[in-house]
């Protein structure tokens, strides 16, 4: 693994630049994303810490930065009008398969123990075992620049929790430990991931609609 880039990313960037890592790996069908399949991707609510409400504005500004950096590439033609986007964070940093679904991970949920990042990233990549994910950690950690650090042990905690370095040092504050929550809560919160990701693959089922109408319209006027 080299690293050729050490530019400081944005909170914005960050959600943007994971947000097209991860659906290339899960829906590949529809990638590259257009604008509003990227600002659906990063308001997602299952599987994003913290959940935001990005409106097209604030994801359009992170691509044009991210576009600078050589981060993310536009892409036109091919039979589309509606102009899509693509990352190139792999590419840059030089990252293996398994140290881009560590970094994912990290970069859509914040900070993360050993045993959360591999049960987070079964989507992204089958990590075996535990050891095969702390291998990664300790080569994300060990690169120049260092891609990831290890947070101090917050109290009542037993395991030591990563972070990504891409928007530069990380400062966490100490809080209380997380009251148990209610299996009725967790049952709920379940519910609302199952809804959400719902709501987004027809979002996007609707915007290749729109496509599709666009592109028939434009065939039918060949003929008129």
């Amino acid at each position: 693994m080299e690293e050729n880039v050490d530019q400081i990313l944005t909170q914005a960037e960050v959600r943007v630049l994971g947000s097209l890592i991860e659906k290339e790996i899960t829906t590949p069908e529809y990638y590259p994303l257009t604008l509003n399949s990227l600002t659906n991707a990063c308001n997602q609510i299952s599987n994003r810490d913290p959940v935001v409400s990005f409106d097209e504005k604030t994801v359009a500004r992170a691509l044009e930065s991210l576009r600078e950096k050589k981060l993310v590439w536009l892409v036109t033609g091919a039979g589309s009008r509606v102009p899509k986007y693509e990352h190139r964070f792999a590419e840059a940093l030089k990252l293996a398969a398994q140290e881009i679904a560590v970094m994912c991970v990290l970069m859509l949920r914040g900070p993360q123990t050993v045993g959360e990042i591999r049960g987070r990233s079964g989507r992204l990549y089958e990590f075996k075992e535990l050891d095969e994910v702390e291998m990664t950690i300790q080569s994300l950690m060990s690169a120049d620049p260092a891609l990831v650090t290890r947070l101090p042990r917050q109290p009542g905690t037993k395991e030591s929790r990563y972070a990504h370095l891409l928007a530069g040092e990380v400062h966490i504050e100490e809080r209380e430990a997380s009251p148990r929550i209610e299996p009725a809560t967790l049952e709920v919160r379940h519910e609302n991931e199952r809804l959400a990701s719902l709501e987004e693959k027809v979002a996007q089922l609707r915007g290749e609609l729109e496509e599709l109408k666009q592109q028939f319209v434009d065939f039918k006027k060949q003929f008129e």
